[in-house]
């Protein structure tokens, strides 16, 4: 493989490109364009060739992540897509949970199915939990839909049979039947999708691959053709929201894989970090444009689930979304980016977020036709932020606009000077992400203040030290080429693929042959998917068993050895079992019955962690000489801080705060209460000063 890659990673206000070439490393920020994101793609690309002096026949890997099929399920903007199932189960997919998720709320409203009732139709058969056919299916009643969904124009269908996870020969004879009379209709089959128990959630992702799969498709159809244009011809890997990379065929398949990816490098590229910086327990920190990420990070392993929602009718209420069973690496996502839109609310508070600017028309200041004021207008009216510099110097800031937008919407209304009310627009934002960030860990089981902060993204820089105070944490990490993270962290993400099936096994009643025989089928599934990107690579075996007691609701994930397991497989199981649960709630209770409901199998090359580097002996830094007017919203009050430019600075360059530490896409803002050094790997760690 060559040694020059590319990742490109796609978000709501800015894609991100990255081009590693000999040990070297040339970045891009470029506006997102949404109308046809491959342009935006193409831009960055041509920059960093241009940049860095490479020919685009010499790149031999591109990676990329994308927010586009998340966008076109938050904004209902995939293909017309219909819904074939079980006769009698056509409303399942409305009916939901069948409970509130939010009880004291009169006007409550459920996230609409994404195939309205009239595409969803049923037709007879029915398949026992256990397998068996109970009623064979009528091939004849699949036949007489395709004269409906011809005239309903579906560009996509989703056929979710009961119980089709154990047995999925009538979903099969469905879709070959369907695809044969609509060869130009994407065809899903839910137990291709989430071969798993539970309809509800097995039905929603099955209709979620299938509204994006046109999209998609297309989309990485012409990124294809675009890049193949542009003289860049060699392979194309998607980033999932496992943190693993697959190849286009499987992401053209299964676009829903996609729908996390972007958050999913950033904790990539978190893991890697923590390993060089030798911090066992971090919290990783993406903040954008858009939104802000939060991950925790345990003995560089990221925190996985099988379960994710999409498009909340409350952005921070479980059970107001469409649950999606996928791998995913599990974080919250929080509406505070740097195109947070602020407001004063009716109560006199003020606001940010979740709705974002974007980057069309984007902040204030950006002069794009914004009025609103932004997280980014806050920043620039409090000096955090070169107007010159921003983005590369590739988007001129206008620092009037944003103090203009600052000052009507939030400034005046409140009877605040300008400059307060920027800090309070700040103040809100980290607010929100401290308190997202403790919540996350307390659902978790998890504490903050031991852990180090690893933060990246375009804004995460510029807040960091702030939210690490309010969240009493000691140690903050600012990595190299920051701005752009998740897209590095592409270019440390494995080839992988993960498989699960649902078998019912209850540990009294343990049957080593049959589970044998069910990982025997996963490995082999994965493998398939595997070997594509990576022929000859060293694989890792990851399995998993979902586990719960008898007459709960749902499971745990309970990680197993590779292999089988010798002895009392069923004993064993259980107190891998009581350890996990143990670990998550605090207790066991004796005397239960301890059932696996579901079983996993990840496959994934193998990608050494990197080693800890010591820091030299620290030596003050020589700063720019350039002075920056900073507002301090604890003093109430501006004060100058020294300018140091972070791409001349060397390992062991120390610098003390306040100050900023600015470089071609970010600036790092060290408060008063941290000291910065820049370690052996070059990144940049601030360490809070003893209370004496």
């Amino acid at each position: 493989m060559s040694e020059k890659r590319i990742a490109i990673d796609i978000g709501g206000t800015f894609t991100d490109v990255v081009l590693e070439h000999g040990g070297f490393r040339t970045t891009a920020k470029v506006l997102t364009t949404h109308g046809a994101p491959e342009g935006g793609v193409m831009e960055g690309v041509a920059s960093v060739l241009a940049e860095a002096g490479v020919a685009a026949a010499d790149v031999g890997l591109v990676i990329h992540g994308t927010t586009l099929a998340t966008n076109a399920l938050i904004e209902r903007k995939g293909a017309r897509t219909a819904l074939v199932t079980t006769e009698g189960f056509r409303d399942a997919v409305e009916m939901a949970y069948e409970h509130r998720f939010d009880q004291y709320d009169l006007y409550m409203e459920r996230p609409e199915p994404l195939a309205p009732r009239d595409l969803r139709f049923a037709v007879p058969e029915r398949v026992a939990a256990d397998g068996e056919v109970l009623l064979p299916l009528d091939e004849a009643a699949v036949a007489a839909l395709v004269p409906a969904l011809r005239a309903a124009n579906v560009a996509a269908v989703a056929v979710g049979f009961l119980h089709s996870y154990v047995n999925p020969a009538h979903e099969d004879r469905a879709a070959a039947i369907l695809a044969e009379a609509l060869p130009d209709v994407a065809i899903t089959r839910s137990a291709d999708v989430c071969p798993e128990m539970r309809e509800y959630e097995r039905f929603s992702t099955a209709l979620a691959n299938a509204y994006v799969q046109p999209l998609m498709s297309g989309y990485l159809g012409r990124l294809e053709t675009r890049l193949r244009d542009g003289g860049v011809a060699c392979p194309l890997l998607l980033v999932m929201s496992s943190g693993g990379v697959t190849t286009i065929e499987t992401a053209r398949a299964f676009p829903i894989r996609l729908v996390e990816s972007g958050p999913a490098g950033g904790a990539i590229l978190a893991r890697n970090v923590a390993a060089e910086c030798g911090l066992t327990q971090v919290l990783s920190f993406d903040m954008g444009g858009t939104t802000a990420k939060i991950c925790l990070i345990d003995d560089f392993r990221p925190q996985l689930s099988r379960s994710f929602e999409v498009a909340r009718m409350q952005r921070f209420l479980k059970g107001s979304g469409l649950p999606l069973r996928i791998p995913v690496i599990e974080m919250v996502e929080i509406g505070a980016g740097g195109g947070s839109l602020a407001a004063v609310d009716t109560l006199g508070r003020i606001t940010v977020g979740p709705e974002s600017a974007g980057s069309e028309p984007g902040p204030a200041c950006y002069g794009r036709g914004g009025e609103r004021p932004t997280v980014t207008d806050a920043d620039l009216v409090m000096g955090r932020i070169d107007p010159v510099k921003f983005a590369g110097g590739r988007v001129p800031l206008d620092a009037a606009k944003a103090a203009g937008a600052v000052d009507a919407t939030v400034g005046k209304p409140l009877d605040l000077p300008t400059e307060l009310a920027a800090g309070g627009i700040a103040e809100i934002v980290d607010e929100n992400m401290s308190n997202a960030a403790r919540v996350h860990a307390v659902e978790s089981g998890k504490d903050l203040p031991e852990r180090g902060l690893i933060a990246f993204g375009g804004a995460a820089p510029l807040h960091a030290a702030r939210l690490a105070e309010k969240l009493g944490i000691e140690t903050v990490v600012i990595p190299m080429a920051a701005s752009v993270g998740s897209a590095v962290g592409f270019l440390r993400a494995p080839i992988a693929y993960e498989v699960v099936r649902s078998r019912y096994v209850d540990m009294r009643r343990y049957d080593a042959d049959m589970l044998g025989e069910l990982f025997a089928g996963m490995r082999a599934e994965a493998e398939s998917v595997v070997r594509m990107g990576a022929p000859d690579a060293t694989l890792v075996e990851t399995r998993t068993a979902y586990m719960r007691y008898r007459g709960q609701g749902h499971e745990i994930a309970v990680p197993l050895p590779a292999g089988r397991i010798a002895g009392d497989g069923g004993a064993a199981l259980r107190s891998a079992f009581e350890d996990a649960y143990r670990q998550l709630y605090g207790r066991v209770i004796p005397n239960l019955t301890v059932e696996a409901m579901s079983w996993s199998l990840a496959l994934a090359t193998e990608v050494p962690l990197p080693h800890a580097t010591a820091t030299p002996t620290p030596v003050d830094a020589t700063a720019t000489g350039e002075m920056r007017r900073l507002y301090d919203i604890d003093l109430g009050t501006w004060r100058d801080v020294p300018v140091y430019w972070r791409p001349d600075l060397g390992p062991g360059a120390r610098m003390p705060g306040p100050a900023v530490i600015a470089e071609p896409d970010t600036a790092t803002v060290v408060t008063p209460n941290f000291d910065a050094v820049v370690d052996g790997s070059g990144h940049l760690v601030l360490h809070r000063r003893s209370a004496s």
